[in-house]
């Protein structure tokens, strides 16, 4: 694969990568909330709530963040030096 080659991601692949980023940030939570109270069921009940909220405050980010005109970003980002992220990619 060469260097500035692109790879399509599937919407089977995005899933699985969500899907397995979650696992990590809960387990990563349960982890802490354990080293912090010493009680598994509590840290279980907190890795739990986790999940059901982060899950939820994703969906309504990237709600939030469809109502935003794209170019309405294209000027932010010019106004804040920022614009080379807008450039097209060949």
């Amino acid at each position: 694969m060469s260097a500035g080659r692109r790879i399509k991601e599937s919407h089977l692949r995005s899933l699985l990568k969500g899907i397995s980023w979650r696992v990590i940030g809960t387990l990563d939570t349960i982890l802490l909330s354990y080293i912090f109270t010493g009680s598994i069921k509590i840290a279980a009940a907190i890795g739990g709530t986790e999940v059901i909220s982060k899950v939820g405050l994703y969906y309504l980010h990237e709600r939030a963040w469809q109502r935003v005109p794209t170019e309405r970003l294209r000027q932010f980002a010019q106004k804040s030096r920022l614009s080379y992220l807008f450039r097209k990619r060949s």
